[in-house]
């Protein structure tokens, strides 16, 4: 393992079904697949290990990729290779979800004649579990069959065989480390695998058909992209942001996992490393204010919905994250037989920070909501009741110090950003009951909301440093102060936010003037090792140099940040300068909307100058 080198997340595409997400190597190698949910366990499982850790490769025998791309709109990734005799297309893509999730890898030989060549190593339960396979007999050809436990597996297509001595069984059928094949193609000639998956105590179902699968796929996600309007800064990659947002929800929950994957590490050899399959109330908040403001508010009411399931009948102790069916079970575990991304250890599963109490989370759930209502969608009584019953939380946990919104794992503070945060929350209730008419105890919430500005003007602000400061006991700054202009607790140009901003930039910004979330050494965070810049925070930087006139500034870090996407328009959690790398789960929700705000401010920023 030690020699092994990690494909680099660049390299890798994202496909969707909008139930789960696997990534595929530039060379073919499908690295990462939970089925049959984005939180399921792993059953390839080589991005945190090896290929025995599960993978499937299919690849242009002595061959290289010249060319990849998804089809405009969609997530249907092609691949165009050149072989020594011929070239051909391999085109990856799983059919809008359904009963079972299926997974279609085709060939076709464009030019002269190619070798194909498969390596298959299915490794259940993150690599586990290693399934006894079984030749059986479907309508139109055999196919094969892999079973472990609950899984099951369905391979259709031309016949892949064992590359190894069966370890244990008989000839049609044993416990399969790896399978594959060779097949020869001609130009002209077209091949279909198809890997289905359904729960083993079950009948294997039909797979669908290989070409209504691809009509359905492709025809799903450009009528969904269909309803987006052309952006006037940086229209590709908004565009592909958005179809990312899309590609991370689950469609029967709503739910939007922040990433999908698990353990990708926030520097490499590092130990942060976290689990990020999972629904965090601040990315779906946010969602729901972008889809707003670029006019998907049926989405938003979707993402709205989940919100309102996931805390109902737990209002009185909000979790600031949530499995994608609004589960609350998310403890943490770590996996010690894979050797982790680039040696990144340990590889965890599940994720801890989910007990932890976080102040800004209701107010970011507020403000969306408040966002949602001035965008037109009408409050009933079941919603309204259970803002109501998050502000009685917010009143609840009024004295409580909390970990931040970076989910630090040292002892709790008062931090300024949760409580503008929770100044927002109790701005959006006045808001709500002044402007829109609904009724609440205002007079108790408009007490609270300027208890909480006077606090914070007392204590989160440094008169000395000319600077808000990440907490009420330190005199650090923090790149989540970037976000109290969005609450309404302060303009953009406010000189107090100005010198915030000269202070994160003096102190946070990197040499290539990229900015940290805060800064590690202090020891707040409770962690061991360091961390890559985070995009995030400088997409929030790129708004606030927008909003408050620095638009020449905006623009320049606007175009650094965009040239660290993949080809594809992919975007990770942090970027390495050094090595010129992306790191940190990927792709990465909060990223991606991170981008989509900073080019709309550019975009108010210019129509208004």
């Amino acid at each position: 393992m030690k020699g092994v080198m990690s494909t680099h997340l660049e390299d890798y595409a994202f496909l969707s079904d909008l139930r789960t997400g696997p990534l595929v190597s530039r060379g073919g190698s499908i690295d990462w697949l939970c089925l049959p949910r984005f939180d399921s366990p792993a059953l390839f499982s080589a991005l945190l290990g090896d290929a025995d850790d599960g993978r499937w490769l299919l690849q242009v025998a002595d061959g290289e990729v010249t060319e990849r791309r998804y089809v405009p709109d969609t997530f249907v990734l092609e691949t165009t290779w050149r072989g020594p005799t011929g070239v051909a297309r391999i085109t990856d893509f799983l059919p809008p979800s359904n009963e079972h999730s299926d997974l279609v890898r085709r060939v076709e030989c464009l030019e002269g004649t190619v070798t194909v060549e498969h390596d298959l190593r299915i490794r259940f339960d993150y690599a586990r579990a290693t399934p006894w396979v079984r030749t059986i007999s479907q309508p139109d050809r055999p196919a094969l069959l892999a079973v472990a436990g609950p899984e099951g597996l369905l391979f259709s297509g031309p016949m892949l065989h064992w590359q190894q001595p069966h370890e244990e069984g008989t000839p049609t059928g044993g416990r399969a480390t790896r399978l594959g094949g060779r097949f020869d193609m001609s130009v002209g000639e077209r091949l279909d695998w198809q890997m289905t998956w359904f729960p083993s105590h079950e009948e294997p179902p039909t797979p669908d058909d290989p070409d209504d699968a691809y009509h359905q796929a492709v025809q799903f996600w450009t009528e969904w992209a269909a309803q987006l309007t052309a952006h006037p800064h940086h229209q590709p990659i908004v565009r592909r942001s958005l179809l990312v947002l899309r590609g991370l929800t689950h469609s029967l929950t709503g739910g939007i996992v922040a990433a999908p994957t698990a353990s990708l590490p926030e520097n490499f050899g590092g130990s942060r490393n976290w689990d990020y399959r999972y629904v965090w109330l601040r990315d779906a908040a946010l969602t729901i204010e972008v889809a707003i403001a670029h006019g998907l508010t049926k989405g938003a009411t979707l993402w709205r919905d989940w919100l309102l399931r996931s805390v109902a009948g737990d209002v009185d102790g909000v979790r600031i994250m949530y499995g994608l069916a609004g589960e609350r079970d998310l403890r943490e575990s770590e996996l010690d037989h894979l050797g982790g991304y680039e040696h990144s250890r340990p590889v965890r599963i599940g994720n801890g920070a989910a007990d932890q109490y976080q102040a800004d989370v209701v107010g970011e759930v507020m403000i969306a909501l408040g966002a949602l209502r001035d965008a037109g969608e009408r409050e009933d009584e079941y919603s309204w009741g259970l803002q109501q019953g998050l502000l009685q939380y917010c009143e609840d946990n009024f004295e409580r110090k909390d970990h931040g919104i970076w989910e630090m794992r040292g002892k709790t503070h008062y931090f300024t950003h949760g409580r503008a945060m929770m100044w927002a929350a109790f701005d959006q209730g006045v808001r709500a009951v002044e402007e829109h008419g609904l009724e609440g105890p205002v007079e108790r919430w408009r007490e609270l909301r300027d208890r909480l500005r006077t606090e914070i003007d007392e204590h989160g602000f440094d008169d000395e440093l000319g600077s808000f400061t990440q907490t009420y006991d330190n005199r650090e700054v923090d790149a989540s102060l970037l976000q109290l202009p969005h609450t309404g607790f302060v303009d953009y140009d406010d000189p107090r936010m100005m010198g915030t901003v000269t202070r994160i930039e003096q102190d946070l910004a990197d040499e290539v003037g990229l900015l940290h979330r805060y800064r590690t050494d202090t020891g707040l965070d409770g962690l061991e090792g360091e961390e890559y810049p985070f995009l995030i925070c400088n997409f929030w930087l790129v708004e606030q140099y927008a909003m408050s006139g620095r638009l020449e500034d905006a623009e320049r870090l606007m175009n650094q940040l965009v040239g660290y996407a993949t080809d594809l328009g992919l975007l990770s959690e942090e970027y390495d300068p050094g090595t010129g790398r992306l790191a940190g789960n990927f792709p990465q929700a909060f990223s991606h909307l991170g981008l989509i705000r900073a080019a709309d401010a550019l975009a108010a920023t210019r129509r208004s100058s």
